[in-house]
């Protein structure tokens, strides 16, 4: 662990802050739809407040008619939620998982109304992203803010949320995706290992929304931790050469997202470096849904071989048992105070209690999103 490692044990939140135990955790995650029918109401919570018309959000819900409007996203957060409870059952830990989602069914207002008739007092939740920035982190924290909120509004029982740490550079998410490296690797013919680049890639978002942060020395928290996470799993998979790209970007042309993107670069890099072989690992996804099955199953796919690229995709960590093995001992970080186990050297910011901020000054983020 470095001295730029943040959390609750020691940043602005002190240990006395975070509940000594838990007796329940909500997986909190961003929905999908899962019917034709349900592509634009979901939508339509997504870009609430944005005035997009709905015209417009039937063109931008072409991907999920394309897979009969079901996202994957919600299955595969089951399947998490299943591995968990079996992680915690075998470590002797009783504690109920709950399923709760920003834009769709289930929310995690009904989480709430759920856990609240059941009992739980004492939250841990873990957000389905490994990152910092906004859309990764800080809208998190508002979801907190917004189910705390919820919680006095309809005279709820009181309950505290405490949100897990990032864990771009855990030991387990980095050891699951070097093992996802190595094993697409194995899937290359030995004749096209020479003409192969490794490339890392996560959802890009506004450079205007990567560049602040919290205290000096902070900036980029989001592409600075996807960086090192690519950095720590090539080096722990015996890969010396790689790009890191992104994908996904939305809205206005004219606004500067984060580059190279995945397709462009994969062009750039056939035509001037004769690449023809790219092995892809979808590091900023822990799970395969929608960016990752269009983007990169079907999109960058189609123009890889428009080129004569073959593309070897990795697996993402989300399903397997050492990644429900790392959510364990997230919980166990905080009910026990030990030191997190990070093998990072950049900050690791997390751990908020009913969404305070963990950092004084990260969530100065939030006000520039909402400019935008």
């Amino acid at each position: 662990m470095t001295d730029t490692l943040r959390t609750a044990q020691g940043n602005a939140l002190s240990t006395d802050s975070v509940p000594s135990s838990f007796d329940a955790l909500l997986v909190l995650s961003f929905g999908g739809p899962e019917a034709n029918e349900e592509v634009v109401p979901f939508l339509e919570n997504v870009t609430r407040g944005r005035g997009i018309p709905r015209e417009r959000l039937v063109e931008v819900g072409e991907h999920y008619f394309h897979f009969g409007g079901k996202s994957p996203l919600n299955e595969l957060n089951r399947e998490i939620i299943d591995n968990v409870a079996a992680e915690l059952k075998a470590r002797g830990h009783n504690l109920p998982v709950y399923f709760g989602n920003r834009n769709w069914h289930p929310f995690g207002t009904e989480a709430v109304e759920k856990m609240a008739a059941d009992g739980v007092r004492n939250v841990a939740i873990f957000a389905t992203s490994a990152w910092g920035g906004y859309s990764a982190c800080r809208q998190y924290n508002e979801d907190i803010v917004a189910l705390r909120k919820y919680v006095e509004d309809k005279n709820l029982p009181e309950m505290t949320f405490t949100k897990l740490r990032q864990f771009f550079d855990h030991p387990k998410f980095v050891e699951e995706m070097a093992a996802a490296v190595r094993d697409a690797y194995a899937q290359v013919p030995e004749e096209k290992l020479a003409s192969t680049r490794m490339l890392f890639t996560a959802h890009s978002v506004p450079t205007a929304h990567d560049a602040v942060g919290g205290a000096e020395g902070d900036k980029h928290i989001y592409s600075r931790q996807v960086a090192e996470a690519s950095r720590l799993v090539a080096e722990a998979a015996g890969v010396k050469d790689y790009d890191l790209v992104w994908q996904s970007r939305s809205g206005n042309p004219a606004t500067p997202w984060l580059e190279p993107d995945i397709v462009d670069h994969t062009t750039v890099i056939h035509q001037e470096d004769g690449v023809d072989s790219v092995v892809v690992c979808p590091i900023g996804f822990i799970s395969d849904h929608m960016e990752v099955i269009w983007d990169l199953d079907s999109e960058l796919k189609q123009a890889a071989e428009e080129m004569g690229v073959s593309v070897y995709r990795t697996r993402t960590a989300g399903p397997t048992t050492r990644f429900a093995s790392l959510i364990v001992d997230l919980i166990d970080e905080l009910e026990q105070g030990t030191e997190p186990d990070s093998l990072g050297d950049v900050t690791v910011q997390g751990c908020t209690v009913n969404g305070a901020p963990c950092a004084e000054g990260c969530c100065d983020i939030w006000s520039l999103h909402k400019q935008h």
